[in-house]
């Protein structure tokens, strides 16, 4: 292992110097650092990124942070400062897939990831903090991936590249989590810039960034967080995976990514009706994002309203991964003065995003809050995001 950087050479974000504070607080032990890595909110390109298509998320302004040391032993404390958890002790010997519960199974699986790698990852303390909400789809889990792989590259002095953090990440949340994710999460974290969002072809990783900022539009990009927990470990999303997969095979191709618009018509003589749906979704979804990118490039952000709308018509009726909460919060904004809306992550709840004229933002927020009190539901959280700097050191 390389020596730990000198904290003394970063000039720590306050976020940062508060988790320092409490990591000595809690641990009592050195601290080599402490390491941030955004949540992120995916534009458009939905359940694309496994059928090694295209999609285009982006970092957003909040992140999950760690506080980090090394030990002389094979030991892992993890601490969290959210929840009642407590302090959870594991052995580096010890890890294995579906040894752990609760938040500690992400930076767990990344260390189990890493040391499969022949990374020589030492024992830690670990202290976390996260203003991601959790369970909204804008990816808390990776956020903490992320942030740990970013932190344990620099300490080991592994030298890995981003697309290395990626799979390693990807390892984790497949293998050690149980959750059959694909790259776009953690790619987003590690490689996203401000004002940007991150193009990305999941086949090869090639990534580059599209300017997608809001504010010179006149737009703010709303999140409305319905509340409605999801998990990616569930068969929803396995068997979405699946259906993909099988459409793939029946159509003679790698990837879902390998079809075209033009195939379609042959693909609805060949299917079972509900893969035929799952697999034109994705072969439209891909469309939908190169087309975003084109007119982002060309026009800025307000060209792309009617794009949004659509990817969510096809999650909604075709990979059919929307639910009550999620499709009235599309439509309440839409209705109220948002020129584009849709739900994001992986779907089965969470989040939605609206893009939305600033002058319309308090109708939209006011309207939303009223639908879903009218229907019953709890009230959604809703908050502005921008596209923020990838996984860094902080302090």
């Amino acid at each position: 292992m390389s020596a730990a950087p000198d904290p003394a050479a970063f000039q720590a974000e306050p976020a940062a110097k508060a988790l320092a504070d409490r990591f000595a607080r809690e641990f009592g032990t050195s601290l080599a650092g402490v390491w941030q890595a955004p949540g992120r909110v995916n534009l458009i390109g939905e359940h694309t990124d496994y059928n090694e298509g295209f999609v285009l998320p982006f970092a957003i302004d909040r992140a999950a942070r760690v506080a980090v040391g090394p030990r002389a032993d094979s030991t892992v404390r993890l601490l969290s400062t959210y929840g009642d958890q407590g302090t959870v002790t594991a052995s580096l010997d010890s890890l294995e897939p579906g040894s752990a519960k609760g938040w500690t199974k992400y930076p767990l699986g990344v260390i189990w990831a890493l040391r499969e790698r022949g990374i020589d990852v030492p024992g830690i303390d670990l202290l976390l903090d996260s203003d991601v909400p959790l369970g909204a789809g804008l990816s808390s889990s990776h956020a903490i991936e992320c942030a740990v792989v970013t932190a344990l590259n620099d300490l080991t002095g592994a030298g890995l590249a981003a697309e290395d953090m990626v799979l390693a990440t990807q390892r984790a949340e497949n293998d050690f989590v149980g959750a059959p994710t694909g790259i776009m999460d953690q790619s987003a974290s590690l490689r996203g810039a401000k004002g940007h969002a991150v193009f990305l072809d999941c086949r090869d990783q090639n990534a580059s960034l599209v300017p997608f900022e809001t504010e010179p539009a006149a737009l703010v990009l709303l999140v409305i967080d319905t509340k409605v927990q999801h998990s990616h470990a569930d068969g929803g999303y396995a068997s979405r995976r699946a259906s993909c997969e099988l459409g793939a095979e029946v159509m003679g191709v790698k990837a879902l990514r390998d079809l075209q618009v033009g195939d379609l018509e042959e693909a609805s003589g060949l299917l079972d009706a509900v893969t035929f749906r799952r697999v034109r979704h994705v072969v439209t979804e891909n469309d939908r994002v190169l087309q975003t990118v084109e007119r982002l490039s060309a026009e800025g952000p307000g060209a792309i309203g009617a794009l949004l709308d659509a990817s969510h018509a096809s999650m909604r009726d075709d990979f059919e991964i929307s639910c009550p909460e999620l499709d009235l919060a599309v439509d309440t904004a839409r209705a109220n003065g948002a020129i584009g809306a849709r739900m994001t992550g992986g779907g089965f709840g969470g989040a939605a995003i609206a893009l939305t004229p600033v002058a319309a933002e308090q109708a939209v927020r006011a309207a939303v809050v009223q639908a879903f009190a009218g229907a019953g539901f709890t009230a959604p959280d809703i908050f502005t995001v921008s596209p923020a700097a990838g996984a860094r050191r902080v302090g």
